[in-house]
């Protein structure tokens, strides 16, 4: 990468168009397009694009204003990586691939993506502090609107058979990528919400939110396996109450409340 860039904007009072179909015939280079301002960035010099482009204004007899200058070449990769931190909960430790895992910790690497999910939202954070206290070695875990899939990949680190489901094939396709990642594995997953099970788990985690959690309340119990136990998050402090009422039938066995979120695990004492 070059130590320097050029970029040259221009902001033509008429014939956007025409000025646009000139740049496109001129340069190879990505145009961009902003309220009316079009700009050229390239490692190569754009002086010869800039004089035609003020001649071409001159025989159109409009006025285009015309900015050029030479710029300093950032790395917005690596400045990027540099805003991206780990966040450690409990015993896990969650990263991006390009930082050093810690040691004595359960590792987990999420590069960060379109789906939500990377251990830095108190709903994230809160269900693996739920995680790493309540879940245990060997049990059946459902994990419902797996987003990045970071909360079933915890279970699965934890030694746990998980399954997965969301709404969004997209999600399935980065869980899937990232269970790979960190070199686990999960046992079903589909496109869709619990209502597409007759499985029974030991336990299941909706990270979701409050008026989907409410919809979706007595399916979210019929999945859970007497003694089961239901992770919830996604609720805002203002909702929890609406919440906790279709939920009233479980035992409430923490409730953690990080900011304006809260995240709340029950047991389930009775079969559905």
């Amino acid at each position: 990468m070059s130590k320097y860039y050029f970029e040259l904007a221009l902001k033509p009072d008429n014939h956007y168009e025409l000025f646009l179909d000139l740049l496109e015939s001129l340069t190879t280079d990505a145009i961009e397009e902003n309220e009316g301002t079009l700009i050229v960035r390239s490692e190569e010099e754009l002086e010869d694009i800039k004089f035609g482009i003020e001649e071409f204004s001159k025989a159109l007899n409009t006025n285009c204003n015309i900015s050029y200058d030479k710029k300093e070449n950032i790395d917005w990769i690596k400045e990027y990586q540099k805003s991206v931190k780990s966040v450690e909960v409990g015993n896990f430790f969650i990263r991006p691939s390009w930082e050093e895992e810690k040691e004595n910790k359960i590792d987990i690497i999420i590069d960060p993506a379109l789906s939500f999910g990377s251990g830095h939202h108190e709903t994230t954070s809160s269900c693996i502090e739920a995680i790493d206290e309540f879940v245990k070695e060997k049990q059946t875990v459902l994990d419902v609107g797996t987003g990045s899939g970071i909360l079933a990949i915890a279970a699965a680190k934890k030694g746990c058979v998980v399954d997965i489901c969301d709404t969004d094939e997209v999600c399935i396709v980065d869980t899937k990528s990232n269970f790979e990642l960190n070199g686990v594995t999960f046992n079903d997953s589909w496109v869709g919400s619990t209502n597409k099970t007759t499985k029974k788990y030991d336990v299941v985690i909706a990270n979701i939110v409050a008026d989907v959690l409410v919809m979706i309340a007595n399916d979210l119990k019929k999945c859970l396996n007497e003694n089961g136990l239901l992770i919830i998050s996604g609720i805002l402090d203002k909702h929890i109450n609406r919440v906790l009422s279709k939920f009233k039938d479980l035992e409430q066995v923490k409730l953690i409340h990080k900011n304006e979120w809260v995240t709340v695990v029950f047991k389930n004492n009775k079969e559905f």
